[in-house]
């Protein structure tokens, strides 16, 4: 398959799974977004762009405090995210916040339009990560503040799928490499010629129910390429069954541990 028919059918399956999601705010999701806010101490009337905006969290909160002469623009391709938002934005009676239906890895702004860009758990799923935040720094002015939010290589049970899989011949890359340590993160964005960089690391896994936590969809995102497409729903119900015997197996009194240590990443264009 050429590359851009892969990228076309990865971005409209990352938005149908979100176009999905019909109630996405809850305390996990926003507890580990707005933690970016409490590093980046944004200011009235600054001009502020989040990226991959999904139900506006982070921009929502951003809009309440740069006040009516700041602004905030939020950018993402699931309409159902943006339904989400505008919902929440129109209840707030919040006149500073304008949200853009776009692939937020391809859109463009005037170079120096921005104080603050946020991205918030969502830079892994772009296709080319050294790339965006090339562009994130010409979007800001001097003095800009760019921050985004990823997950470690072991988050999200990552490891334990791509070992099941292993076993069975097919290697699968891990969506989380690229930004899945805190040195990963400070060298992307020093190549990106950002500086005062700065990641703080929190854990925000929890335990599971037995239940909920050995049923695996079969589901694997990655931008570049994804092998469990081209397995038989034999092979499939096969993968299945050895990630539930795993889950069972490292399961304790409290349930199964879900691992998703977060890094949140700053820095600032001098």
């Amino acid at each position: 398959m050429q590359n851009s028919q892969y990228e076309q059918q990865y971005k409209q399956k990352v938005i149908n799974f979100f176009n999905s999601r019909t109630t996405y705010d809850n305390d996990y999701t926003i507890h580990r977004a707005l933690p970016l806010l409490e590093l980046i101490q944004l200011q009235k009337g600054q001009k502020v762009l989040d990226m991959a905006t999904g139900t506006g969290i982070i921009a929502i909160a951003a809009a309440q405090i740069v006040g009516s002469e700041g602004r905030v623009i939020g950018v993402d391709f699931s309409s159902g995210m943006l339904a989400q938002a505008r919902q929440k934005i129109e209840e707030l009676g919040l006149q500073n916040i304008e949200l853009i239906e776009a692939d937020a890895e391809y859109i463009n702004f005037d170079d120096e339009s921005f104080d603050v860009i946020l991205c918030s758990t969502a830079i892994a799923y772009f296709k080319d990560i050294p790339a965006a935040l090339n562009k994130w720094y010409r979007f800001l002015k001097n003095g800009g503040v760019v921050g985004f939010s990823c997950c470690s290589e072991k988050s999200c049970e990552a490891p334990l799928i791509i070992e099941v899989c292993d076993k069975h011949g097919i290697l699968l890359t891990n969506i989380n490499e690229p930004t899945g340590t805190p040195q990963k993160c400070r060298q992307l964005l020093a190549e990106a010629s950002f500086q005062d960089i700065e990641v703080k690391t929190q854990q925000l896994g929890f335990y599971r129910s037995l239940e909920q936590a050995r049923e695996w969809n079969g589901g694997w995102f990655h931008p570049r390429e994804n092998l469990l497409s081209q397995v038989s729903a034999e092979q499939m119900t096969e993968l299945k069954a050895e990630y539930r015997k795993k889950i069972e197996a490292k399961a304790t009194e409290q349930g199964a541990w879900y691992e998703n240590l977060t890094f949140f990443v700053t820095g600032r264009k001098t």
